[in-house]
Protein backbone atom coordinates (compact mmCIF):
# COMPACT_ATOMS: atom_id res chain seq x y z
CA UNK A 1 0.00 0.00 0.00
CA UNK A 2 1.20 3.77 -0.58
CA UNK A 3 0.82 6.07 2.13
CA UNK A 4 -0.03 9.70 1.22
CA UNK A 5 0.18 12.58 3.91
CA UNK A 6 -2.52 14.69 3.80
CA UNK A 7 -2.18 18.47 4.81
CA UNK A 8 -1.94 19.84 7.96
CA UNK A 9 -5.32 21.54 9.25
CA UNK A 10 -5.39 23.12 13.22
CA UNK A 11 -8.37 23.26 15.12
CA UNK A 12 -9.47 25.57 18.10
CA UNK A 13 -7.92 22.75 20.18
CA UNK A 14 -4.09 23.81 19.06
CA UNK A 15 -3.85 20.16 17.66
CA UNK A 16 -2.45 19.72 14.09
CA UNK A 17 -4.38 16.81 12.28
CA UNK A 18 -2.26 15.06 9.61
CA UNK A 19 -4.22 12.49 8.64
CA UNK A 20 -2.59 9.56 6.71
CA UNK A 21 -4.35 8.70 3.62
CA UNK A 22 -4.26 5.58 2.09
CA UNK A 23 -4.82 4.02 -1.51
CA UNK A 24 -3.99 0.96 -2.89
CA UNK A 25 -0.96 0.73 -4.76
CA UNK A 26 -1.84 0.33 -8.29
CA UNK A 27 1.54 -1.15 -9.38
CA UNK A 28 1.57 -3.96 -12.05
CA UNK A 29 5.07 -3.85 -13.38
CA UNK A 30 5.78 -1.08 -16.02
CA UNK A 31 2.23 0.20 -16.47
CA UNK A 32 1.39 1.35 -12.90
CA UNK A 33 -1.25 0.20 -11.66
CA UNK A 34 -1.91 -2.45 -9.34
CA UNK A 35 -5.61 -2.94 -9.28
CA UNK A 36 -5.61 -6.70 -9.72
CA UNK A 37 -5.04 -7.03 -6.23
CA UNK A 38 -7.29 -4.35 -5.00
CA UNK A 39 -10.07 -6.75 -7.18
CA UNK A 40 -9.21 -10.15 -5.80
CA UNK A 41 -11.09 -9.32 -2.77
CA UNK A 42 -14.26 -8.95 -4.92
CA UNK A 43 -14.92 -12.28 -4.89
CA UNK A 44 -15.93 -12.41 -1.08
CA UNK A 45 -18.58 -9.67 -1.65
CA UNK A 46 -22.09 -11.64 -2.08
CA UNK A 47 -24.57 -8.58 -2.30
CA UNK A 48 -24.99 -5.87 -4.59
CA UNK A 49 -28.36 -4.56 -2.60
CA UNK A 50 -30.59 -1.73 -3.19
CA UNK A 51 -28.55 -0.17 -6.00
CA UNK A 52 -28.81 3.19 -4.15
CA UNK A 53 -25.72 5.17 -4.45
CA UNK A 54 -24.15 7.79 -1.38
CA UNK A 55 -22.71 11.42 -1.51
CA UNK A 56 -21.09 11.84 1.82
CA UNK A 57 -20.39 16.12 2.70
CA UNK A 58 -18.89 15.78 6.08
CA UNK A 59 -18.71 20.23 7.02
CA UNK A 60 -15.45 20.03 8.95
CA UNK A 61 -15.34 21.79 12.57
CA UNK A 62 -18.85 21.86 13.35
CA UNK A 63 -21.06 24.00 11.70
CA UNK A 64 -23.93 26.06 13.77
CA UNK A 65 -27.72 24.60 13.76
CA UNK A 66 -28.79 27.98 15.35
CA UNK A 67 -27.92 29.53 11.95
CA UNK A 68 -28.30 27.35 9.59
CA UNK A 69 -31.49 24.57 9.79
CA UNK A 70 -32.82 25.53 13.39
CA UNK A 71 -32.78 29.23 13.91
CA UNK A 72 -34.69 30.39 16.50
CA UNK A 73 -35.93 33.70 15.74
CA UNK A 74 -38.04 34.37 19.14
CA UNK A 75 -35.22 33.62 21.65
CA UNK A 76 -33.37 36.17 23.07
CA UNK A 77 -30.84 38.06 21.40
CA UNK A 78 -27.73 36.50 22.86
CA UNK A 79 -28.89 33.60 21.33
CA UNK A 80 -31.03 34.11 18.35
CA UNK A 81 -28.21 35.31 16.36
CA UNK A 82 -27.96 38.08 13.49
CA UNK A 83 -30.17 35.98 10.77
CA UNK A 84 -33.88 35.25 9.97
CA UNK A 85 -35.53 32.42 8.70
CA UNK A 86 -37.06 32.22 5.47
CA UNK A 87 -40.28 30.18 4.08
CA UNK A 88 -38.84 27.39 1.85
CA UNK A 89 -41.28 25.66 -0.86
CA UNK A 90 -42.67 23.02 1.78
CA UNK A 91 -45.48 24.62 3.51
CA UNK A 92 -44.43 25.41 7.72
CA UNK A 93 -40.76 24.48 7.04
CA UNK A 94 -37.88 26.99 7.31
CA UNK A 95 -34.16 27.59 6.77
CA UNK A 96 -31.71 30.62 7.21
CA UNK A 97 -32.21 33.87 5.08
CA UNK A 98 -28.55 33.44 3.65
CA UNK A 99 -29.61 29.79 1.60
CA UNK A 100 -32.64 31.31 -0.73
CA UNK A 101 -31.70 28.56 -3.70
CA UNK A 102 -31.80 25.75 -1.03
CA UNK A 103 -35.20 26.57 0.21
CA UNK A 104 -36.63 26.43 -3.62
CA UNK A 105 -35.65 22.46 -2.90
CA UNK A 106 -36.62 21.54 0.21
CA UNK A 107 -39.47 19.31 -1.04
CA UNK A 108 -36.41 17.05 -2.15
CA UNK A 109 -34.66 17.03 1.61
CA UNK A 110 -35.27 16.43 5.21
CA UNK A 111 -33.31 18.33 7.81
CA UNK A 112 -33.43 16.46 11.28
CA UNK A 113 -32.95 19.06 14.26
CA UNK A 114 -32.74 16.58 16.91
CA UNK A 115 -29.82 14.72 16.45
CA UNK A 116 -28.38 13.58 19.99
CA UNK A 117 -25.63 11.33 21.35
CA UNK A 118 -22.69 13.06 19.48
CA UNK A 119 -19.16 13.64 20.98
CA UNK A 120 -17.11 16.76 21.41
CA UNK A 121 -14.15 15.88 18.76
CA UNK A 122 -12.63 17.60 15.53
CA UNK A 123 -12.31 14.44 13.54
CA UNK A 124 -14.46 12.89 10.20
CA UNK A 125 -15.43 9.50 11.90
CA UNK A 126 -18.79 10.66 13.01
CA UNK A 127 -20.04 11.94 10.11
CA UNK A 128 -18.33 8.77 8.28
CA UNK A 129 -19.37 5.93 10.32
CA UNK A 130 -22.15 7.13 12.80
CA UNK A 131 -19.56 6.12 15.86
CA UNK A 132 -16.47 8.01 17.60
CA UNK A 133 -12.74 8.26 16.95
CA UNK A 134 -12.46 6.39 19.85
CA UNK A 135 -14.43 3.14 18.66
CA UNK A 136 -12.12 0.50 18.29
CA UNK A 137 -9.46 2.57 18.14
CA UNK A 138 -6.46 -0.33 19.23
CA UNK A 139 -8.21 -1.89 15.98
CA UNK A 140 -7.36 1.03 13.42
CA UNK A 141 -11.34 2.50 14.23
CA UNK A 142 -14.72 1.68 13.20
CA UNK A 143 -14.73 1.88 8.88
CA UNK A 144 -16.58 4.65 7.51
CA UNK A 145 -19.73 3.47 5.11
CA UNK A 146 -17.55 3.74 1.76
CA UNK A 147 -15.55 0.87 3.56
CA UNK A 148 -18.49 -0.95 4.32
CA UNK A 149 -19.90 -0.94 0.59
CA UNK A 150 -16.58 -1.74 -0.53
CA UNK A 151 -16.51 -4.96 2.01
CA UNK A 152 -19.93 -6.32 1.42
CA UNK A 153 -20.17 -5.09 -2.91
CA UNK A 154 -16.05 -5.20 -3.38
CA UNK A 155 -14.07 -2.60 -3.92
CA UNK A 156 -14.21 -2.27 -7.21
CA UNK A 157 -17.03 -3.77 -9.53
CA UNK A 158 -18.56 -4.45 -12.99
CA UNK A 159 -20.74 -1.93 -13.87
CA UNK A 160 -22.89 -1.69 -17.17
CA UNK A 161 -20.52 0.92 -18.31
CA UNK A 162 -17.25 -0.98 -17.09
CA UNK A 163 -15.13 -1.42 -14.32
CA UNK A 164 -15.26 1.59 -11.27
CA UNK A 165 -14.23 1.77 -7.52
CA UNK A 166 -17.08 1.46 -5.25
CA UNK A 167 -16.13 4.44 -2.94
CA UNK A 168 -14.10 7.37 -3.80
CA UNK A 169 -12.91 9.76 -0.86
CA UNK A 170 -11.73 13.57 -1.03
CA UNK A 171 -11.11 13.06 2.26
CA UNK A 172 -12.00 12.11 5.68
CA UNK A 173 -13.15 8.58 4.95
CA UNK A 174 -11.66 5.77 7.15
CA UNK A 175 -11.45 1.66 6.13
CA UNK A 176 -11.11 1.06 9.96
CA UNK A 177 -10.47 -2.14 11.18
CA UNK A 178 -11.38 -3.84 7.71
CA UNK A 179 -7.63 -2.60 6.48
CA UNK A 180 -6.24 -0.64 4.02
CA UNK A 181 -7.84 -3.45 1.12
CA UNK A 182 -11.53 -1.79 1.49
CA UNK A 183 -10.28 1.63 1.56
CA UNK A 184 -12.10 4.27 -0.61
CA UNK A 185 -9.78 5.29 -3.60
CA UNK A 186 -8.06 8.83 -3.39
CA UNK A 187 -7.88 10.64 -6.28
CA UNK A 188 -5.09 13.08 -5.43
CA UNK A 189 -2.15 13.52 -7.21
CA UNK A 190 -0.72 10.11 -7.51
CA UNK A 191 -3.61 8.34 -7.25
CA UNK A 192 -5.09 10.66 -10.51
CA UNK A 193 -1.39 9.28 -12.26
CA UNK A 194 -2.61 5.98 -11.42
CA UNK A 195 -5.78 6.24 -14.07
CA UNK A 196 -3.63 6.59 -16.91
CA UNK A 197 -1.21 4.71 -19.14
CA UNK A 198 2.57 6.12 -18.61
CA UNK A 199 5.47 5.63 -21.87
CA UNK A 200 2.76 3.09 -22.62
CA UNK A 201 1.04 2.92 -26.17
CA UNK A 202 -1.98 0.99 -26.33
CA UNK A 203 -0.05 -1.14 -28.92
CA UNK A 204 2.66 -1.69 -26.80
CA UNK A 205 -0.14 -2.30 -24.13
CA UNK A 206 -1.79 -4.95 -26.77
CA UNK A 207 2.28 -6.36 -26.99
CA UNK A 208 2.39 -7.21 -23.25
CA UNK A 209 -1.34 -8.47 -23.21
CA UNK A 210 -0.30 -11.18 -25.52
CA UNK A 211 2.38 -11.81 -23.43
CA UNK A 212 0.81 -12.48 -20.02
CA UNK A 213 -1.68 -14.07 -22.07
CA UNK A 214 1.30 -16.73 -23.52
CA UNK A 215 2.35 -17.10 -19.83
CA UNK A 216 -0.56 -17.93 -18.36
CA UNK A 217 -1.41 -20.39 -20.91
CA UNK A 218 1.89 -21.84 -20.14
CA UNK A 219 0.99 -21.47 -16.54
CA UNK A 220 -2.16 -23.47 -16.70
CA UNK A 221 -0.10 -26.43 -18.22
CA UNK A 222 1.12 -27.05 -15.20
CA UNK A 223 -1.55 -25.19 -12.87
CA UNK A 224 -4.69 -27.79 -12.50
CA UNK A 225 -6.99 -25.93 -9.96
CA UNK A 226 -7.72 -22.79 -12.12
CA UNK A 227 -5.95 -19.93 -10.55
CA UNK A 228 -4.62 -18.78 -13.02
CA UNK A 229 -8.48 -18.36 -14.54
CA UNK A 230 -9.51 -15.74 -11.76
CA UNK A 231 -5.75 -13.79 -12.24
CA UNK A 232 -6.83 -13.56 -15.69
CA UNK A 233 -10.15 -11.71 -15.07
CA UNK A 234 -8.72 -10.10 -12.29
CA UNK A 235 -5.75 -8.42 -14.53
CA UNK A 236 -7.93 -7.89 -17.70
CA UNK A 237 -10.54 -5.87 -14.85
CA UNK A 238 -7.62 -3.50 -14.25
CA UNK A 239 -6.62 -3.07 -17.72
CA UNK A 240 -9.74 -2.12 -18.60
CA UNK A 241 -10.47 0.46 -15.69
CA UNK A 242 -7.31 2.40 -16.57
CA UNK A 243 -7.71 1.98 -20.92
CA UNK A 244 -10.99 3.01 -20.60
CA UNK A 245 -9.62 6.25 -18.61
CA UNK A 246 -13.68 6.97 -17.29
CA UNK A 247 -12.54 7.31 -14.17
CA UNK A 248 -10.02 9.72 -14.83
CA UNK A 249 -12.24 11.99 -17.72
CA UNK A 250 -14.93 11.95 -14.81
CA UNK A 251 -12.63 13.58 -12.32
CA UNK A 252 -11.58 16.00 -14.76
CA UNK A 253 -14.85 18.78 -14.81
CA UNK A 254 -13.29 21.23 -17.16
CA UNK A 255 -15.14 18.32 -19.68
CA UNK A 256 -18.21 19.66 -18.37
CA UNK A 257 -20.25 22.30 -20.15
CA UNK A 258 -19.07 25.56 -18.98
CA UNK A 259 -22.52 27.00 -17.27
CA UNK A 260 -22.97 23.60 -15.58
CA UNK A 261 -19.23 24.50 -13.83
CA UNK A 262 -20.24 27.79 -13.13
CA UNK A 263 -23.50 26.84 -11.37
CA UNK A 264 -21.60 24.02 -8.89
CA UNK A 265 -18.10 26.72 -9.00
CA UNK A 266 -14.58 25.07 -7.39
CA UNK A 267 -15.52 22.28 -5.37
CA UNK A 268 -15.83 18.17 -5.49
CA UNK A 269 -19.54 17.88 -6.32
CA UNK A 270 -19.47 18.11 -9.90
CA UNK A 271 -16.94 15.44 -9.60
CA UNK A 272 -19.43 13.61 -6.97
CA UNK A 273 -21.82 13.42 -9.56
CA UNK A 274 -20.00 12.82 -12.58
CA UNK A 275 -18.07 9.72 -10.79
CA UNK A 276 -21.87 8.37 -9.98
CA UNK A 277 -22.62 8.87 -13.10
CA UNK A 278 -19.33 6.52 -14.42
CA UNK A 279 -20.61 3.70 -11.52
CA UNK A 280 -18.98 4.54 -8.48
CA UNK A 281 -21.61 4.44 -5.19
CA UNK A 282 -19.85 5.93 -2.75
CA UNK A 283 -18.26 9.57 -2.50
CA UNK A 284 -17.25 11.53 0.28
CA UNK A 285 -15.73 14.73 0.90
CA UNK A 286 -14.97 17.59 3.28
CA UNK A 287 -15.76 21.01 3.19
CA UNK A 288 -13.68 22.72 5.88
CA UNK A 289 -14.10 26.30 8.22
CA UNK A 290 -16.63 25.99 10.29
CA UNK A 291 -14.34 26.07 13.53
CA UNK A 292 -16.14 29.80 14.50
CA UNK A 293 -15.14 30.20 18.11
CA UNK A 294 -15.29 34.13 17.17
CA UNK A 295 -16.96 36.28 14.37
CA UNK A 296 -19.59 33.24 13.22
CA UNK A 297 -21.70 35.79 11.76
CA UNK A 298 -19.28 36.96 9.09
CA UNK A 299 -18.31 33.26 8.60
CA UNK A 300 -21.82 32.07 7.61
CA UNK A 301 -22.55 34.87 5.38
CA UNK A 302 -19.39 33.99 3.49
CA UNK A 303 -20.00 30.37 3.82
CA UNK A 304 -23.68 29.72 3.90
CA UNK A 305 -24.09 31.38 -0.06
CA UNK A 306 -21.73 29.08 -1.97
CA UNK A 307 -23.31 26.03 0.24
CA UNK A 308 -26.57 27.20 -0.68
CA UNK A 309 -25.70 27.55 -4.91
CA UNK A 310 -23.82 24.45 -5.13
CA UNK A 311 -25.78 21.80 -2.63
CA UNK A 312 -28.92 23.10 -5.14
CA UNK A 313 -27.01 23.05 -8.09
CA UNK A 314 -26.27 18.84 -7.38
CA UNK A 315 -29.79 18.55 -6.22
CA UNK A 316 -31.25 19.62 -9.75
CA UNK A 317 -28.53 17.98 -11.62
CA UNK A 318 -28.68 14.50 -10.44
CA UNK A 319 -32.86 14.99 -10.61
CA UNK A 320 -32.89 16.38 -14.29
CA UNK A 321 -30.37 13.37 -15.37
CA UNK A 322 -32.94 10.91 -13.41
CA UNK A 323 -30.57 9.72 -10.67
CA UNK A 324 -31.72 11.71 -7.71
CA UNK A 325 -33.90 8.98 -6.62
CA UNK A 326 -30.90 6.98 -6.07
CA UNK A 327 -28.06 9.01 -5.05
CA UNK A 328 -28.64 9.79 -1.18
CA UNK A 329 -26.71 13.15 -0.59
CA UNK A 330 -26.01 13.60 3.68
CA UNK A 331 -24.48 16.57 4.91
CA UNK A 332 -23.34 17.02 8.68
CA UNK A 333 -20.22 17.89 11.10
CA UNK A 334 -18.81 17.07 14.54
CA UNK A 335 -21.68 18.73 16.62
CA UNK A 336 -23.91 21.55 16.62
CA UNK A 337 -22.40 24.94 18.03
CA UNK A 338 -23.61 26.63 21.52
CA UNK A 339 -26.64 28.57 21.21
CA UNK A 340 -25.77 31.20 23.39
CA UNK A 341 -23.23 33.74 21.72
CA UNK A 342 -19.96 34.04 23.25
CA UNK A 343 -17.96 37.26 23.61
CA UNK A 344 -16.52 36.83 20.14
CA UNK A 345 -19.63 36.63 18.58
CA UNK A 346 -18.67 33.02 17.78
CA UNK A 347 -20.34 30.24 18.85
CA UNK A 348 -18.26 26.96 20.94
CA UNK A 349 -18.72 23.09 20.49
CA UNK A 350 -22.31 21.64 21.52
CA UNK A 351 -22.49 18.07 21.31
CA UNK A 352 -26.26 17.87 22.55
CA UNK A 353 -27.64 19.32 19.58
CA UNK A 354 -27.20 19.31 15.99
CA UNK A 355 -28.90 19.37 12.64
CA UNK A 356 -28.57 16.42 10.02
CA UNK A 357 -29.52 17.40 6.39
CA UNK A 358 -30.47 14.30 4.16
CA UNK A 359 -31.59 14.63 0.20
CA UNK A 360 -32.65 12.39 -2.70
CA UNK A 361 -32.23 8.59 -2.15
CA UNK A 362 -35.99 7.31 -2.42
CA UNK A 363 -36.56 9.12 1.06
CA UNK A 364 -39.48 10.40 2.48
CA UNK A 365 -38.44 14.34 1.67
CA UNK A 366 -40.09 17.51 2.65
CA UNK A 367 -40.31 17.55 5.86
CA UNK A 368 -38.94 18.51 8.90
CA UNK A 369 -37.66 15.44 11.74
CA UNK A 370 -37.98 16.52 15.50
CA UNK A 371 -37.32 19.86 17.05
CA UNK A 372 -35.09 21.51 19.91
CA UNK A 373 -35.91 23.46 23.02
CA UNK A 374 -36.82 27.43 22.73
CA UNK A 375 -33.17 28.17 22.76
CA UNK A 376 -32.10 25.09 20.60
CA UNK A 377 -30.20 23.46 23.65
CA UNK A 378 -31.59 20.02 23.75
CA UNK A 379 -33.52 17.96 21.39
CA UNK A 380 -37.41 18.26 22.68
CA UNK A 381 -39.21 15.91 20.36
CA UNK A 382 -38.05 13.07 18.75
CA UNK A 383 -34.93 12.81 19.29
CA UNK A 384 -32.49 10.85 16.73
CA UNK A 385 -29.23 9.30 17.69
CA UNK A 386 -25.94 9.45 14.62
CA UNK A 387 -26.29 5.76 14.72
CA UNK A 388 -30.08 5.59 14.14
CA UNK A 389 -29.47 7.99 11.37
CA UNK A 390 -26.64 5.75 9.82
CA UNK A 391 -28.98 2.59 10.36
CA UNK A 392 -31.75 4.11 8.16
CA UNK A 393 -29.22 5.06 5.75
CA UNK A 394 -27.92 1.35 5.58
CA UNK A 395 -31.31 0.03 5.06
CA UNK A 396 -32.02 2.66 2.26
CA UNK A 397 -28.66 1.22 0.93
CA UNK A 398 -30.07 -2.86 1.09
CA UNK A 399 -27.91 -3.39 3.82
CA UNK A 400 -29.52 -4.98 6.78
CA UNK A 401 -27.98 -4.02 10.22
CA UNK A 402 -30.09 -6.03 12.67
CA UNK A 403 -28.15 -9.06 10.80
CA UNK A 404 -25.50 -7.96 9.45
CA UNK A 405 -21.85 -8.34 11.09
CA UNK A 406 -17.89 -7.56 10.04
CA UNK A 407 -15.58 -9.57 11.41
CA UNK A 408 -13.01 -7.24 13.57
CA UNK A 409 -9.13 -8.40 13.05
CA UNK A 410 -9.57 -10.94 16.88
CA UNK A 411 -12.25 -12.64 14.92
CA UNK A 412 -15.56 -11.31 16.56
CA UNK A 413 -18.40 -10.09 14.70
CA UNK A 414 -19.01 -6.21 15.70
CA UNK A 415 -22.32 -5.03 13.74
CA UNK A 416 -22.24 -2.00 11.85
CA UNK A 417 -24.66 0.25 14.97
CA UNK A 418 -25.31 -0.46 17.92
CA UNK A 419 -28.79 2.00 17.99
CA UNK A 420 -30.84 0.02 15.29
CA UNK A 421 -33.54 2.31 14.83
CA UNK A 422 -35.20 3.15 11.88
CA UNK A 423 -36.27 6.96 11.24
CA UNK A 424 -39.21 5.99 10.16
CA UNK A 425 -40.64 9.41 9.09
CA UNK A 426 -37.97 9.09 6.22
CA UNK A 427 -38.76 5.11 5.47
Amino acid sequence: MLTIQGRKQRFCDGMTRRDALHIGAMAMGSLGFGLPDLLRAEGESAARASGKNLINIFLHGGPTHMDTFDLKPEAPKEYRGEFRPIATNVPGVEICELMPELAGVADNYSIIRSTRGMNNEHTTNQGDSGWSVNAMRSMGGRPGVGAVMAKLWGPAQQTSRGMAPTAVDFGGSRPGFLGQSYAPYRPDNTGRQNLVLKNVTLDRLDNRRGLLTGLDRLQKGIDRRGMFDAVDSYTGRALDLVVSGRIAKALDTNLEDPRTRERYGDNNLLAARRLIEEGVRCVSMTWGGWDTHGNNFNAMRGKLPPISRKLTALIDDLDTRGLLDDTIIMMSGEFGRTPRINGNKGRDHWPAAASFFIAGGGFKHGQVIGSTTAKGERPKDNPVTLQSIFHTLYHQLGIDCNTMTLMDPNGRPQYLVDDRKLISELV
